[in-house]
């Protein structure tokens, strides 16, 4: 009998091993090789090896305009999806107009907008004698937070409305404003479910910031661009840009996941 349940354990551990091998991550590796093979032949080339301090510029801008232009479209998408649920029909409508026009547009075109009708409006109002307009970081913010706030909106929408209506006649009951049941009863538990959607809509944006070079932002995309035009290499440099990009959004799904892990570990 000993034998026997000796012989099973062994044919589960070899089970266990074999699954585990079958889940191993593979598709990893084969980047990781990838990506070292990129990197030897960017050092390999003295066009790109000298370029390096153009690339790291270009990874900082991208970000730094992905981070500020996050940070506005959490406030405008909270801002119109508490539109979205509100009960008073205009509040509702202009919210819901936002949305549609903005998720109906192409990203592109919200940029071009931005740089050429919405940022010559604001200088001439302001008075800033085009100082504004020759900003780029500013307009490439302003056009991705005003792409990304309505799907943001829809996503604090959805967040909210998942809510168990109980909870919030509850808070009622006890003698809470509309505001303050939205802010300490609502809001919380919706944001705590939502975080996964909000930072893959992070990644999203990161990749997307990636049309800005078609106004002169001298982000990653641009630097590609650039250097491919002066090199003629066009296989190494926009491997280069791609892995770059990949590289970025492979770390910040893993930021992702772990926030998901820990959000749906808090809930059990």
């Amino acid at each position: 009998m000993s034998a026997e349940i000796e012989a099973g354990t062994r044919s589960d551990r070899g089970r266990g091993l074999s699954l585990s091998f079958s889940r191993a991550p593979y598709w990893l590796i084969i980047l990781l090789i990838l990506f070292l093979i990129t990197f030897y032949a960017i050092l390999s080339s003295e066009t790109y090896a000298s370029a390096l301090t153009f690339i790291a510029e270009g990874i900082q801008l991208t970000i730094a305009i992905s981070v500020a232009a996050y940070a506005v479209a959490l406030i405008v998408g909270l801002i119109i999806g508490l539109g979205r649920v509100s009960k008073n029909p205009i509040i509702y409508t202009l919210a819901t107009l936002y949305v549609e026009v903005m998720r109906g547009v192409p990203l592109l075109v919200i940029i071009f907008y931005a740089q050429f009708v919405i940022m010559p409006w604001i200088d001439d109002v302001l008075a800033f004698q085009k100082a504004l307009l020759r900003n780029t970081f500013i307009t490439g913010v302003i056009a991705l937070a005003l792409g990304y706030a309505a799907y943001l909106a829809e996503v604090y929408r959805a967040g909210i409305e998942s809510i168990e209506r109980g909870q919030s006649e509850a808070a009622r009951s006890l003698g809470m404003s509309h505001f303050q049941t939205m802010r300490y009863i609502v809001l919380p538990q919706a944001v705590r479910r939502v975080l996964p959607a909000l930072g893959n809509d992070f990644i999203a944006m990161l990749k997307d910031s990636s049309l800005l070079s078609a106004i002169g932002i001298t982000e990653l995309t641009y630097w590609g661009k650039t250097k491919v035009a002066a090199s003629a290499n066009t296989f190494l440099g926009w491997n280069t840009v791609a892995f770059l990009y990949l590289i970025l959004s492979l770390l910040l799904s893993l930021v992702v996941k772990w926030i998901e892990r820990r959000t749906s570990s808090g809930r059990r």
